[in-house]
């Protein structure tokens, strides 16, 4: 058994040597298209105050360099962590489990966790818990962001005090002319209603609010999102240059293509560094 173990943890320190070194099974890019490598995306990103790690939910090399990213920085700064994927009204229950007072399995009773939390979100979390560092529920409750998708934002006001308070303060900041915005209308044709976009925008301008909350002076604050939340400079960060413009913000993307050697026309520009994948790339869920 100690010798199966030695054996597979020397396979995987060697598969991660391999793919930092050689990334065949990604390539990085810059803004502008051109090739660079993990640890120049890693180094530019670690000088930030607050970093949108954007992916592809279901593929692997976002997750694991998200981890990666994460693990590197601790040794340099001190970091605070959000993510989309959990909500704000999860917060308390969150904190619960990184204070150790109740179980993974309690977390998963007690909050409404993605499906793929445990392969893909669970892994940074307790990293969080390992090394004390506070994990921030940044996203609106989905039910709120519902509502706002049948209704618009009038559906807000009448919410309670305290279900005001797991979303950024209303009423919230809307500019439907935002080139990924009218995208929306596009890509999602006779379902792409304003009222989707407003749906989007309280998801954007929640992660927002609470990621400037939770943000301390000298810190990093590393922020894990769907990649189109910060895609071309916008969604989340839009939010945040309204209300925090002196703030150092970075900017990272996952893309699939066909062929990684060259960053596709309509990637370039998409973030500051574009992770490539290929598009055969197995997927976590």
């Amino acid at each position: 058994m100690l010798k199966y173990k030695i054996t597979s943890t020397l396979a995987y320190l060697f598969c991660l040597t391999f793919l930092f070194s050689q990334e065949k099974a990604f390539q990085i890019f810059t803004a502008d298209g051109k090739k660079t490598t993990v640890q120049k995306m890693f180094k530019a990103m670690e000088n930030k105050d607050i970093v949108l790690f954007g992916e592809e939910h279901n593929n692997p090399m976002s997750h694991w360099l998200q981890f990666e990213f994460t693990k590197q920085s601790k040794e340099k700064r001190d970091l605070i962590l959000g993510a989309e994927m959990l909500e704000a009204d999860n917060q308390l229950a969150l904190n619960d489990y990184l204070a150790g007072k109740i179980s993974a399995k309690s977390l998963d009773t007690a909050a409404r966790l993605w499906p793929n939390y445990k392969t893909d979100y669970a892994p940074l979390v307790d990293f969080a818990k390992d090394n004390k560092i506070s994990f921030v529920a940044t996203n609106i409750p989905r039910r709120y962001a519902n509502r706002v998708f049948k209704e618009g934002f009038g559906a807000l006001d009448s919410l309670t005090g305290l279900e005001k308070s797991w979303m950024a303060p209303l009423p919230m900041k809307f500019d439907p002319d935002l080139p990924r915005y009218q995208n929306i209308m596009v890509m999602m044709g006779e379902h792409g209603t304003p009222k989707l976009v407003m749906a989007q925008a309280t998801k954007d301008a929640t992660m927002a609010h609470f990621i400037l909350r939770n943000y301390r002076s000298g810190s990093l604050f590393i922020h894990y999102n769907g990649k189109y939340h910060s895609d071309y400079y916008e969604g989340i960060l839009w939010y945040l240059k309204q209300d925090r413009p002196d703030l150092n913000y970075g900017t990272i993307s996952t893309v699939s293509q066909s062929q990684i050697g060259k960053l596709d026309k309509e990637n370039k520009g998409s973030a500051d560094f574009i992770i490539c994948v290929p598009e055969e790339m197995t997927k976590t869920h």
